[in-house]
């Protein structure tokens, strides 16, 4: 058969016999910085024929008479031509585009202009951006320890990212028709952990020795704050056991979420709560039958360090010096502790009353009304007649009226009757819906199981011990 002459070869003509040696030369040069090419197109033409169960054939000619080699490529015995350029390209490599990026923590007093200003950046793009429709609210509005990753290009935004909370960002890009936004999701994972801890001296050193961080610690004292003083209730010996959740992003741990299921053993008694989440998102936590943990009221309203003085209808009061029944507790307190209501309801009274000082009445359900006295200020949530609910802060801390020192005056009353606010008979909180109570025993039943197998390995260890 006979062959065509390589294309590669097209414009080559024979000289004269004293020039051969160095066309020759020039022309294997040529071809040697060619060759890779060559090859990587072959391969390519190989990868295609593969689809159609053709067979490629490599032939080496033998040299022409000037000794240069032809190399081509047979493809069901037709010739494929050999496009250098397209191969030139394909060995081109295109980087992204690098430009320069700011982290931006936001201090007081920063606005995104004097941001943008102090870092020389386009303000006609801040412009465009705070105008966005959805996203251009998380730009005006900054609050100290906001933190932005802007990059850009000499001045020219090219995107803006911005955390908004731990499952969601904010991407703001430049495009050819102008600025876009686009919130994204941050997933997260959760991992649930087990811990456990004996009180030797108080709730936050032990929980500390067991390498539990504060968080969690309050989380654990605000579910059975309604049973236990954590401040006066506790007694060497109590411990407790807590499944709790992880939170991790990325493979990496973020913080501590919430507590699935705890039980406490104060004096003892034995407290245990669950956690459950209903179909309409609401959570809260049970006990293993579904009564709500709850009480409609708590038994301090305040952050504690003492109590200064305790129910007692014969007192002697400390300033007018004569036997004067003290009707509630008082609760010593650094001067700006915030005051909660200590249950739902409504305030009926706010101002200054006698020795009370500035003092807030809250009427609640049942014909129950408390009082708290002595206060520093009131908190703009508390107006009269506004509804409050528990654990909303009503006012601050002081020592206002007849009061030696910082301190909160706190009152119960059933019927305008007196009560001792650290004995009296706590009404419940409501049980779990009649609707949900199979899905939460069913869900309750294993958290509860997997508690109890850690709390017998670690009853079990501490025997060893």
């Amino acid at each position: 058969m006979i062959r065509p002459v390589s294309p590669l070869l097209h414009d080559y003509k024979l000289s004269a016999r004293p020039q051969a040696k160095k066309s020759a030369a020039i022309h294997w040069f040529a071809l040697g910085l060619g060759l890779p090419f060559v090859g990587l197109a072959l391969l390519l033409i190989l990868r295609n024929a593969a689809g159609t169960n053709s067979v490629l054939d490599i032939v080496a000619e033998p040299p022409l008479a000037s000794g240069i080699p032809t190399v081509v490529g047979s493809l069901n015995d037709e010739l494929e031509l050999i496009n250098l350029s397209h191969i030139a390209k394909l060995s081109q490599i295109n980087p992204e585009p690098l430009y320069d990026s700011i982290n931006v923590k936001v201090r007081s007093g920063d606005t995104m202009e004097r941001i943008f200003r102090k870092n020389k950046l386009d303000l006609g793009h801040l412009a465009s951006i705070v105008s966005l429709k959805d996203a251009g609210k998380y730009i005006r509005m900054l609050r100290p320890g906001d933190e932005f990753e802007i990059q850009h290009d000499h001045g020219n935004v090219i995107s803006v990212y911005r955390e908004l909370d731990l499952t969601s960002a904010l991407i703001i890009s430049k495009k050819d028709s102008g600025f876009k936004s686009e919130i994204i999701e941050r997933p997260i994972e959760l991992r649930r952990r087990l811990a456990y801890g004996r009180i030797e001296t108080s709730l936050f050193e032990s929980a500390a020795d067991a390498g539990m961080p504060d968080k969690l610690t309050m989380n654990l004292a605000g579910i059975f704050a309604w049973d236990v003083d954590f401040v006066l209730d506790i007694r060497r010996g109590d411990d407790y056991f807590i499944l709790f959740e992880e939170i991790y992003q990325d493979g990496k741990y973020i913080t501590d979420g919430d507590i699935v299921a705890a039980e406490f053993n104060n004096n003892g008694r034995t407290f245990r709560a669950v956690r459950y989440k209903d179909k309409s998102g609401k959570s809260d936590y049970f006990t293993p039958d579904g009564r709500s943990v709850r009480k409609a009221f708590i038994r301090a309203p305040v952050d504690f360090t003492r109590v200064s003085s305790s129910f007692n209808p014969r007192r002697k009061h400390p300033i007018l010096n004569t036997i004067r029944a003290h009707r509630g507790v008082d609760y010593a307190a650094p001067r700006g502790t915030p005051i909660k209501a200590a249950g739902d309801g409504k305030v009926i009274f706010r101002g200054r009353k006698g020795g009370y000082g500035n003092a807030i009445i809250v009427q609640h359900g049942g014909n129950i009304t408390t009082l708290y006295g002595h206060m520093s200020k009131f908190a703009n949530s508390s107006r009269l007649g506004k509804r409050v609910s528990q654990g909303q802060t009503i006012g601050y801390v002081g020592s206002t009226g007849l009061a030696t020192a910082a301190h909160l005056h706190y009152e119960y009353r059933l019927n305008g009757v007196h009560r001792n606010p650290r004995t009296v008979q706590l009404p419940q909180a409501a049980p779990i819906k009649d609707e949900y109570r199979q899905d939460f025993l069913a869900a309750a039943a294993p958290i509860l199981e997997e508690l109890d197998q850690y709390k017998r390995t670690q009853i079990a260890a501490v025997s060893l011990d």
